[in-house]
């Protein structure tokens, strides 16, 4: 924190240290984590069948409906708050505490035997109840990770995830190995959970006594109220389509489209949360600040957007021998399922990136309505397109998320300070340079004589990054001179960097 004697310039040049450190610590750590993680998922991918992958989807949707009350709301009130005390902390404890119990309790004697009554699975109620002892880490989770993120400390925390990640792909990989079917699934995000509370823990030094005297924490309830609001449009509309299709086709079938799912989110649901958690605190830092903030903003999309919409564009070239070779040839109904999905992300990417800005500037009824608009539109393209398979829903996707990106820019660039000028011209090099490289990819299939998916893989793989590459070189060199200005905190003139990079 900067001292009472440094000016604004040399305050705002060391947030930028601060906030350039905690890109680097936690999207660098959740990389390395998710390769763990992903290379252990794809071995277990292999191993399970796409039947198991369906039922654990469908307890997914339980799961991730009651953790949108699990207090992380209020964690983020804590963040955003200007001064705490030891009271608030103990307060914040003892909140977490209190509704993980309720929420555990209400998962193992409710919603396990209404959800499996509801998709005719009876497997499904010990699944979750057995699943109930995720909330018992929450309360050790969300304390560390928000007294962390209020000093933009993410190295401990990368240490943690890493540690987690590990503990996790080993329990993945084992109960695979040792024929556990679908309660691999379940066991090992126990285990990473489990063993991310205790190293949270003692990295932020955060075990207190916890107090349920609640008297003066109405704002960081309020707000945290606000957040779960704002999730709970979330959960409807990224669980709508399990949630209808769980109902309508068969578990194999339903794993087939929610693996696609996985794909296609990588980036988004990987990649930008990490990346989002440290734009929040550098958002709060300067929220009085109208001309930082968006500023600050567009640098964000026009990084992101730079990595992401290569990464979709390629992934809908090569959805076929990348399904193949990844996946293996059991998972091949997923391959035109991942090529349509891939061309929907990009507005899901620029969406999740919205809210981190207009939460840090105090308006998370701006998020709210968004997602309650986004949540009818997504749902009722899901129920028209459910009959049609699961490449109907993934073209649910591509018509659906544009309606909600439009409504939801309109409501949140004037909080934020910008126009939807300003972020076109943000995004644009990075898009005409992934359609050059999808175009050229495209291309080199053709050419490509007959060979194996691997083989096919890394050639088009190969291809798609030297036309990107080479596409930036040539026409779009202030973009790459910019971020390379960036990572390497060398500023485009002689004056101190006064924004943050995220």
């Amino acid at each position: 924190m900067a001292s009472r004697s440094e000016s604004p310039p040399a305050r705002a040049e060391s947030l930028a240290d601060q906030v350039r450190s905690a890109v680097i610590w936690r999207s660098g750590s959740q990389i390395l984590a998710q390769l763990v993680q992903w290379a252990s998922t794809f071995l277990v991918i292999r191993l399970l069948d796409p039947h198991d992958y369906g039922l654990f989807a469908m307890t997914g949707v339980v799961l991730v409906f009651l953790n949108m009350l699990n207090g992380y709301g209020l964690a983020s009130g804590l963040i955003q708050k200007a001064e705490i005390t030891q009271r608030d902390i103990r307060q914040l404890f003892g909140m977490l505490l209190l509704l993980n119990l309720i929420l555990a309790a209400i998962q193992a004697l409710l919603l396990a035997p209404a959800a499996a009554a509801y998709y005719r699975q009876p497997i499904i109620a010990d699944m979750l109840r057995v699943q109930a002892l995720l909330y018992l880490t929450t309360p050790f989770i969300a304390l560390p990770y928000a007294l962390l993120s209020r000093s933009l400390d993410f190295r401990m925390q990368a240490r943690a995830n890493i540690i987690a990640s590990v503990a996790g792909a080993g329990a993945a990989l084992g109960g695979a190995l040792a024929g556990l079917g679908v309660w691999t699934l379940v066991l090992a995000p126990i285990v990473l959970f489990g063993v991310r509370a205790i190293g949270m823990t003692i990295a932020a030094r955060s075990l207190v006594w916890p107090s349920f005297d609640f008297r003066g924490a109405g704002a960081m309830a309020r707000y945290g109220g606000v957040m779960a609001v704002g999730q709970f449009f979330w959960f409807a509309q990224s669980q709508a389509d399990v949630f209808i299709a769980g109902r309508n086709f068969s578990p194999y079938t339903l794993g087939l489209y929610t693996e696609a799912l996985f794909l296609t989110q990588i980036f988004v649901s990987k990649i930008v949360p990490p990346l989002n958690e440290v734009a929040f605190s550098a958002y709060a830092r300067i929220q009085h600040d109208r001309a930082a903030v968006a500023t600050a903003f567009n640098r964000s999309v026009r990084i992101i957007m730079l990595a992401a919409l290569p990464f979709y564009f390629g992934l809908a070239v090569v959805a076929e021998p990348l399904v193949l070779t990844v996946l293996g040839d059991k998972w091949r109904g997923a391959a035109p399922v991942v090529h349509l999905l891939a061309l929907a992300m990009p507005f899901m990417t620029l969406q999740v990136l919205l809210q981190p800005a207009c939460d840090a500037r105090n308006r998370p009824g701006i998020g709210v309505r968004n997602g309650a608009f986004g949540a009818v539109v997504l749902a009722t393209g899901f129920l028209v397109a459910v009959p049609y398979g699961p490449t109907g829903l993934a073209a649910a996707w591509i018509f659906a998320y544009p309606v909600y990106l439009g409504f939801s820019l309109w409501r949140s660039l004037p909080v934020i300070g910008t126009t939807l000028r300003a972020v076109i011209v943000a995004i644009a090099p990075g898009l005409i340079a992934a359609v050059a490289m999808a175009l050229g990819v495209m291309l080199v299939d053709r050419l490509l004589p007959a060979m194996g998916p691997f083989p096919r893989l890394l050639t088009l793989v190969a291809s798609g990054v030297t036309l990107y590459a080479g596409w930036l070189g040539l026409f779009a060199r202030s973009v790459v001179r910019e971020v390379r200005q960036t990572i390497r905190r060398t500023p485009a003139d002689a004056r101190p960097v006064i924004e943050p990079a995220f």
